[in-house]
């Protein structure tokens, strides 16, 4: 399983990979991977089966289990980084025994209904098709062996199809207007004293939970605010110099019961085709739409530094701030220019203030500017006439 998403992570508790054999197929036994639920298998009696359900469901194993029971790839509770961000982590690997479903390359049969959940909706899976066999490298590296069938399906993401509110919003300021403009407010729900926290509850569980059938999300806690949304991104314009300007970004968790591990965030500006440094983050450009255009920046944590953002608190926060280089041609703190077009973290959109609202250059800076010079005008005038009447 390739996660080729450059910056949506399979988060914990994890992925549930389920489908529907083609016959009255069963799984024997299974190494980096285990099924939710047996089945019936009282017809089995010298050997039991691991798995005798029509539409059995994978769940991945947890770090820690025996080497006898891992596979390369394996064993981290379902969890898969992003593309973009570690390929390294980004694949998961099970291996299963089949029985009852034939021997040949003709006689085995496609699962299908295939089904990916993690745990909620969000993904749907085309049908299986019959690809290239897969090749292995013997030990020695000069033979290779052929598998008898390989099959390959693809699964997509929708934010529609998961039915979620966005889990983020935005915030902004500037040196150069005292104004601070807020998420906008039931950005990711309305605020009800009734369902959210002005503090941290007592008992707090910080990951997934394992002790039922399937791994099962922990409902969030979140922090009374006006927007309610669980992770707000802030985009200070700090400073102006004569040929850069800099930016403080700060993303803070309002969850009391989660953390995020190796988070990214997303960030469309057209001034990073011209970025000088980022500070503390890692930087990666993404170029979506080719290298024309540089404008999509994905950022993440430093591991071991700042790579797991804590749950709410006065650690749940993490900061950087990014130097842009001026371009003469495009540059301006004009109709909210040096802010972002669009925001995302973790692979979902994040709600931006409406336009109108953004942090405006001071009305009486131009025109302060003009005064000035009227008045110097004035002064030279009446002294020129005071000098031919004199």
């Amino acid at each position: 399983m390739y996660n080729y998403q450059q910056y949506r992570h399979i988060e914990p508790p994890g992925w549930i990979l389920g489908w529907t054999w083609a016959r009255k197929e069963i799984i024997w036994s299974m190494v980096g991977g285990q099924a939710t639920l047996q089945g019936d298998c009282s017809k089995f009696h010298a050997a039991v089966p691991h798995c005798c359900m029509r539409n059995p469901t994978i769940v991945d194993l947890l770090p820690g289990v025996p080497y006898n029971s891992q596979v390369a790839n394996c064993c981290r509770g379902g969890v898969l980084s992003s593309f973009g961000q570690d390929p390294s982590t980004a694949v998961a690997s099970f291996q299963i025994s089949v029985g009852m479903s034939g021997n040949t390359n003709t006689s085995v049969k496609l699962p299908k209904n295939f089904t990916l959940q993690t745990p909620g909706p969000g993904y749907s899976c085309g049908p299986a098709k019959i690809v290239k066999p897969t090749l292995f490298m013997t030990p020695d590296g000069r033979r290779k062996t052929q598998a008898l069938m390989t099959w390959s399906l693809v699964c997509t993401y929708s934010q529609v199809t998961a039915q979620r509110a966005p889990p983020c919003c935005v915030s902004f300021s500037s040196f150069y207007n005292d104004t601070i403009v807020p998420c906008p407010t039931c950005a990711c729900g309305c605020e009800n004293k009734n369902t959210c926290y002005e503090r941290a509850p007592l008992q707090m569980v910080t990951s997934g939970s394992h002790t039922g059938v399937t791994p099962q999300a922990i409902a969030p806690k979140i922090h009374c605010t006006k927007d309610m949304c669980p992770i707000r991104l802030h985009w200070h314009v700090k400073q102006n110099y004569q040929a850069y300007w800099r930016v403080k970004l700060t993303i803070s968790n309002r969850n009391y019961a989660r953390n995020y591990s190796q988070w990214n965030v997303v960030i469309q500006h057209p001034n990073f085709d011209n970025l000088t440094e980022v500070f503390s983050f890692t930087y990666k450009s993404l170029n979506p739409y080719g290298d024309a255009i540089n404008d999509t920046a994905m950022l993440w944590g430093i591991k071991y530094y700042n790579d797991l953002l804590m749950q709410a608190g006065e650690e749940g926060n993490v900061q950087s701030e990014i130097l842009f280089q001026k371009d003469k041609n495009t540059f301006s703190f004009n109709e909210g220019w040096a802010f972002p077009q669009k925001v995302y973290f973790n692979g979902d959109a994040c709600v931006l203030p409406p336009p109108d609202a953004y942090p405006r250059l001071p009305n009486g800076a131009v025109t302060l500017k003009l005064n000035r010079s009227f008045m110097f005008l004035v002064s030279l005038i009446v002294a020129a006439l005071l000098c031919l009447f004199l």
